[in-house]
């Protein structure tokens, strides 16, 4: 499938969801047009600057033109909430875990007042940068997602297992057990036991090698939620064309074919 063809598709399968957003008068692009675009970006990955020279440089055409680079960004951060309605329902079964998210090398710990991650340990090494947690539901879409800083425990994302709390149970690891309690709907799982949990380890590595979403490089809080907003939504738009374009695929997490 060519980039153009990607384009088209991820843009169809949003205004499908948008349809019923009115542009603003001022504005330079519909509301579909910016969540389409948040989505590529999310699944190029990079800098934003690299992107958006590329995006202008060879697709501007499929949007009748684009605007400067920081209008661009600031309507990307201004609208980011119409990717929430890209966002899927929560099924009768429902997994949680979490993904560390490199922003900053360890050398330069401190060397800005405004650093945003925090220090911790990532499979064996120092890693300044935040925890991404997602809540997939039985079909491998993103139902709820939210960040803290990588020195947080998983058990901080408890909260975020309220959103199913009255649809479905919800499996985890060990890592969100409590001392304090967990929800009546959340079920620990020991090692070895509930292999349903493996699907958001390969969504986790999808994330990876696909959209290089293992490390970002966002220097504010606005902007770096901005990128995990238009994530979770480019994540459940791919998963949908893939089985829609594959209907063999229905029982299978694949977005490699939209690799840009």
């Amino acid at each position: 499938m060519t980039t153009e063809a990607i384009i088209i598709h991820i843009f169809c399968a949003v205004d499908d969801q948008l349809r019923e957003v009115r542009k603003v008068p001022q504005a330079d692009l519909y509301p579909s047009e910016v969540v389409t675009i948040g989505i590529l970006f999310a699944l190029k990955g990079g800098h934003f600057r690299a992107f958006c020279r590329w995006l202008k440089r060879d697709y501007a055409a499929l949007f009748g033109g684009l605007p400067d680079r920081t209008t661009l960004q600031r309507q990307l951060r201004m609208q980011q909430y119409h990717a929430d309605r890209l966002l899927a329902d929560a099924s009768l079964l429902n997994v949680i875990d979490s993904f560390p998210i490199e922003l900053l090398f360890p050398i330069r710990q401190g060397r800005s007042k405004q650093q945003l991650g925090k220090k911790n340990r990532d499979k064996g090494r120092w890693s300044i940068g935040v925890k991404l947690c997602w809540i997939l539901n039985t079909l491998g879409q993103v139902v709820g997602w939210h960040w803290l800083t990588m020195n947080r425990s998983d058990q901080d994302f408890l909260p975020l297992v309220a959103l199913v709390n009255e649809d479905g149970v919800v499996l985890s690891d060990l890592g969100f057990r409590c001392k304090a309690g967990v929800p009546d709907n959340l079920k620990l799982c020991v090692k070895g036991t509930w292999n349903d949990r493996m699907m958001i380890e390969t969504t986790f590595s999808l994330l990876t090698v696909v959209c290089q979403a293992k490390k970002m490089f966002h220097r504010t809080a606005a902007h770096l939620e901005t990128r995990l907003a238009y994530t979770a939504a480019m994540f459940n738009v791919l998963i949908g064309l893939d089985r829609q374009l594959h209907p063999d695929h229905a029982f299978k997490l694949s977005i490699a074919e939209f690799s840009l």
